[in-house]
C-alpha cells in the first residue's frame, strides 16, 4: 500500500506540472551596450584623382619618307645625337628617278605641242579650242613634273631639329610605305616633358586645365614633383573608354627619358559633396558596401551605406546616410540589429 500511495503522488505532481505554463524568458537581465554617438557631417572635399602614365616630349617626332620604296641607307642608330638638317636615311631612287624622268619627258613634249599649237593658231590654221587644249596639256605636264620632283626631294629623311634618336623602327633593305615611321626622335635642349594619364569619365568631369598634381617616378623613388594639367581630351579612347589627361612637368634636375613610368595624384579644383562619418562608425565592410548603426529609441538600427573612400580617420559616403544623422562610434563592433543601447558621453 505504501508503494501505491507513492505512485499516486508522483502521478498527481506530474499532472499538476503539465497543467502550468513554463515561465517566459525576459530581457530584464540583458545588459545594454554602452555606446557613444556622433553626427554625420556634410562636407565639400577635393579628393585626388589617382592614375599612372608614361613620360613623353612635346617635341617628339616620328620621321618618315614622303613616298614608299626600298630603304637604301640608314646613317644613324638608336641613341645617336643628331643635328638639324642632318641626313638620316635615303630610299633607293631607281623607281623614283624613272618617274621624274617620265614627268620631264612629258613636260618637254607638252611644251613642244603648246608652241606648235600657238604658231598654228597665230596663222589661223589651228582653232582656238586646239590652242587652249595644248596650253592645258602643258600646265598638267608641268604640275606632274613638280609633283615627281617634290617626291624625289622627300625620298630622304633629315632631322627637323637637334635631338636624339629614341627608336629606329626600320632597317636597310626593307620595303616601306609612304608615311610609315622610320625614326622616333626627341628634340634636345627643351623642357617640354609631358605625362599622359587615362582617367574615368566621372574623374575627367572634375578636372580643369591648371589643376595641380603630385608626380612620383619609379626611377627616382625618393623624389616627388609637382605637375600641372595642360590638356584634357574631348573624347574617350575607344580601346579602353578612358579620357586622356596631359600634365606638364616643370624643369627637373634628373635626366628624363621617353617612356619613364610615373604615378600621379591630381587635385581637382572642383569640390565634391559627401556625407562623412568617423572610421569607427563603419562595420562589416565589403568592398564599397558597409553598415553603420544609428540609435532608434534605445535600440540599435543597422543602416546600409555605400563608401566613396576612406581618408585617415574619416569615411566618405556616396549614399545611405543623411547629414545630421546620429551614428554610433564607440561600441559599434558589439552591436546587432535591435541591441539595447546605453548612451554615454
Amino acid at each position: 500500500m505504501k508503494y501505491a500511495h507513492i505512485l499516486t503522488l508522483a502521478v498527481v505532481l506530474l499532472l499538476t506540472s503539465c497543467g502550468k505554463k513554463a515561465p517566459e524568458a525576459t530581457n530584464e537581465n540583458t545588459e545594454a551596450v554602452p555606446v557613444k554617438l556622433t553626427a554625420a557631417e556634410q562636407v565639400q572635399v577635393s579628393d585626388a584623382v589617382a592614375g599612372s602614365g608614361f613620360i613623353s616630349s612635346e617635341s617628339e617626332a616620328r620621321l618618315s619618307f614622303k613616298t614608299g620604296g626600298v630603304i637604301q641607307k640608314i646613317f644613324v642608330d638608336e641613341g645617336d645625337l643628331v643635328r638639324k638638317g642632318q641626313l638620316l636615311a635615303t630610299l633607293n631612287l631607281t623607281e623614283i628617278n624613272a618617274v621624274v624622268t617620265q614627268a620631264k619627258e612629258g613636260l618637254d613634249k607638252a611644251e613642244r605641242d603648246a608652241k606648235r599649237a600657238s604658231n598654228l593658231y597665230r596663222d589661223t590654221v589651228a582653232t582656238l579650242e586646239q590652242y587652249q587644249n595644248a596650253q592645258t596639256g602643258l600646265n598638267v605636264a608641268r604640275q606632274n613634273y613638280e609633283v615627281a620632283s617634290f617626291n624625289k626631294n622627300y625620298s630622304e629623311i633629315r632631322a627637323a631639329a637637334d635631338g636624339v634618336v629614341v627608336r629606329k623602327l626600320m632597317n636597310e633593305g626593307e620595303i616601306i610605305g609612304a608615311g610609315m615611321p622610320v625614326f622616333f626622335v626627341n628634340a634636345t635642349g627643351t623642357n617640354d616633358w609631358r605625362i599622359k594619364v587615362g582617367v574615368a569619365d566621372r574623374d575627367w568631369a572634375r578636372l580643369s586645365e591648371g589643376d595641380k598634381a603630385t608626380v612620383e617616378f619609379d626611377a627616382f623613388p625618393e623624389e616627388q614633383y609637382t605637375a600641372t594639367v595642360s590638356r584634357l581630351s574631348q573624347g574617350a579612347d575607344p580601346r579602353n573608354s578612358l579620357y586622356e589627361v596631359e600634365l606638364k612637368l616643370p624643369k627637373i634636375n634628373h635626366p628624363l627619358a621617353t617612356g619613364l613610368f610615373a604615378k600621379v595624384n591630381i587635385k581637382p579644383g572642383k569640390l565634391r559633396s559627401y556625407v562623412s562619418v568617423p572610421v569607427d562608425a563603419v562595420v562589416e565592410g565589403n568592398g564599397k558596401d558597409a553598415f553603420v548603426f544609428s540609435p532608434e529609441g534605445n535600440k540599435a538600427k543597422k543602416i546600409p551605406v555605400r563608401i566613396a573612400y576612406i581618408d585617415k580617420d574619416r569615411t566618405y559616403l556616396l549614399s545611405g546616410l543623411e547629414a545630421g544623422t546620429k551614428v554610433i562610434t564607440d561600441g559599434s563592433a558589439y552591436l546587432t540589429e535591435g541591441t539595447e543601447l546605453k548612451i554615454v558621453q
